[in-house]
């Protein structure tokens, strides 16, 4: 094998015993995770905000702009749960490139995983501790979920996860939402099946052991956009797209049939500034639509303290490392004008 294997890590269980929840973090943690099922099962009328950087590349700035966060929750409470994203893991096109906090809790050092499992575990507790949200991440690696199980709030299974099995059966044991997003390829079916398969009861091998699901009835889609055969951004959150989903969903029968719209990605072309429009256009073919506006649970949103994106070893505070985000200003403005739409 042409693998060197250089030290054993630590196991979820002695990490969650070094850095325990307090019982008030771990009721915060329920909390709301009994208003997102709330939001999902059509319980609240309001809306879910999952909202944040690219990647979590600095531990001072990310918690900077999720206090941030805090302060605009405060003002859209009966209308917007914010769900502030912490992306530990980046996944890569080519592998090539930063791969997030997990890997490297310093952009500038070499990758150090222990150091990762760490930092990334700290990181969610901290935002907890210090804002009171519960927040998300991606399932770039099914595994290592467990090293943050007890924190989460939201958890994302990215286009080129969606179609892999251990992504699936790991999904329909997580007891918070799990959104699934349709492949890269546009391809709705394969996401519906995703959706499918986390919803029902499993027996597979997980970190060594044979583990049983009960399935998760809160896994739902989250429409990206998609890239056609000649490598062109094609977006699928217009009216006709979300009428085609909520067909998808009446023929599946599916539990809490619901959508999450990723503004970024293919939806906007990568172009950061292009997710107000677009969630603004969908906020008003909700109102067209009594089946989309029943189906539309959500937004998200890549923002961060300043517009665009820049090079590791760059430096400037707030500003991502990875896909360009959209800036402080305009996102409270965003946030703001939401809720004035609802």
């Amino acid at each position: 094998m042409n693998m060197i294997f250089e030290k054993k890590l630590a196991i979820p269980m002695e990490v969650k015993e070094m850095y325990p929840l307090t019982g008030e973090m771990s009721k915060l943690v329920q909390t709301r995770d009994a208003e997102m099922k709330a939001i999902l099962s059509g319980k609240s009328d309001k809306l879910m905000l999952i909202i944040g950087p690219c990647s979590a590349d600095n531990e001072e700035s990310v918690i900077d702009y999720i206090l941030r966060l805090r302060e605009v929750q405060e003002k859209v409470s009966d209308k917007i749960m914010i769900i502030p994203r912490i992306y530990t893991n980046k996944p890569r096109t080519t592998g090539d490139g930063y791969k997030g906090m997990l890997h490297q809790p310093d952009p500038n050092e070499k990758p150090d995983m222990f150091k990762g499992i760490i930092a990334i575990r700290e990181l969610h507790m901290r935002a907890l501790r210090e804002t009171g949200f519960s927040c998300a991440d991606e399932m770039l690696y099914p595994e290592n979920t467990k090293y943050l199980d007890d924190l989460l709030g939201y958890v994302a299974i990215g286009a080129r996860s969606v179609e892999d099995q251990q992504h699936r059966l790991t999904a329909s044991g997580l007891e918070m939402p799990v959104g699934m997003k349709n492949p890269t390829s546009g391809d709705l079916s394969v996401m519906m099946n995703s959706i499918t398969a986390a919803q029902h009861q499993h027996t597979f091998i997980y970190r060594g052991w044979e583990a049983h699901s009960q399935g998760n009835p809160y896994a739902h889609a989250i429409l990206r956009g998609y890239v056609n055969k000649h490598g062109q951004a094609m977006p699928n959150y217009h009216y006709e797209d979300l009428i085609h989903l909520c067909a998808l969903y009446e023929g599946k029968g599916l539990s809490n049939p619901a959508a999450i719209i990723d503004a970024n990605h293919s939806n906007s072309g990568k172009n950061p500034f292009e997710q107000v429009r677009i969630v603004k256009e969908v906020l008003s073919n909700c109102r067209y639509s009594n089946d989309i506006k029943k189906m539309v649970k959500g937004f998200m949103v890549e923002s961060y303290i300043e517009d665009g994106a820049q090079k590791v070893g760059e430096g400037v505070y707030g500003k991502s490392i990875t896909d360009a985000c959209l800036g402080w200003e305009k996102t409270e403005r965003l946030i703001l004008d939401m809720a004035d739409m609802l």
